[in-house]
């Protein structure tokens, strides 16, 4: 199979355990993902398979929307519900008006440190593996593009028994806070440290308690399928229709026709023009019924070289 399947990943998988899942249904090696999730969190996780594992490069930079939850009064070693209390918990007090004032701050372009549990690498260690050893972890921050970060819902809350199965004790008389929010983000940014930071800004502590992914790149939850879905279709010898069409990959990339001629070329590497009127420096090419033949770059005018060459 050569194709995209935008897979809706359920809580408590890794990224890997559903690649893992899929090369199994799809009897093939070549699958890989565009961009990690958390165990804990649950959504849009593209798949690329066979030949289309070529175009992962041109995904490196994409955005991501999220929407979830984040409770304040307790902080955690990873940052959300998975990790270990850190400190004590901390009775919240801050109204709606300071919640929006602190979220303001990180908007736009922020500098921001990655989780010390996180796939981040320290002199080529992965920073979770230092982490689970108590190794100290010191990771640079780096800017990241936060175009949406807004509050659905805010309420105070008592503890519940989550909150106290985190904590290993009874909270009776604290009050703590939950917020609902929707997020737009760049490539590489940690929503789990956002949910840190915001609440270190407001002095109480905080982690994120669920996280849903509901779109990265042009890949929407809307579309996405469950593993049960898929594994009912590969029983079927259906799995290809839940590929994404490849007419609908790279929307802000212009498409061409290739002809017979120029696909002769095309297979062998070498550059060929093409009429192309845009000033795109990247192009898809199709051929035949719509076969995603290339990406080419642009060389001159309407010459392009191949990059990614996706047919034998």
């Amino acid at each position: 199979m050569n194709g995209v399947l935008v897979v809706n990943k359920p809580q408590g998988m890794t990224s890997h355990d559903v690649v893992r899942r899929v090369r199994h249904l799809a009897k093939q090696r070549d699958v890989g993902h565009l961009g990690t999730l958390d165990p804990l969190a649950t959504g849009v996780l593209p798949l690329v398979l066979g030949r289309m594992t070529r175009i992962a490069q041109f995904y490196d930079h994409a955005e991501k929307a999220y929407e979830g939850t984040i409770v304040f009064g307790v902080a955690t070693d990873t940052y959300d519900t998975e990790g270990k209390m850190v400190g004590e918990p901390v009775s919240v007090a801050f109204t709606k008006e300071e919640l929006l004032s602190a979220v303001e701050s990180f908007r736009g372009e922020i500098d921001q440190t990655p989780p010390p549990f996180s796939a981040k690498k320290i002199a080529g260690i992965p920073a979770y593996k230092l982490a689970r050893k108590n190794e100290a972890v010191e990771l640079k921050s780096v800017r990241v593009t936060v175009e949406k970060f807004e509050i659905t819902e805010f309420r105070h809350t008592e503890p519940d028994a989550q909150l106290e199965a985190l904590c290993g004790r009874s909270l009776a008389g604290k009050q703590f806070a939950e917020i609902s929010f929707v997020a737009e983000v760049s490539s590489g940014t940690y929503v789990r440290s956002l949910a840190h930071d915001l609440g270190q800004k407001l002095g109480c502590g905080a982690h994120l308690r669920s996280l849903c992914r509901t779109r990265s790149a042009e890949f929407a939850l809307e579309r996405a399928v469950t593993l049960e879905q898929l594994e009912a279709k590969a029983a079927a010898n259906e799995l290809d229709d839940c590929a994404v069409p490849v007419r609908e990959l790279l929307p802000r990339m212009p498409g061409v026709h290739a002809s017979d001629e120029q696909m002769a070329k095309i297979r062998h590497g070498n550059a060929v023009n093409l009429s192309e009127f845009s000033n795109a420096e990247l192009v898809k090419v199709f051929y035949g019924q719509g076969e995603l033949a290339c990406i080419a770059k642009r060389i001159a005018g309407t010459l392009f070289q191949p990059k990614v060459v996706m047919v034998g």
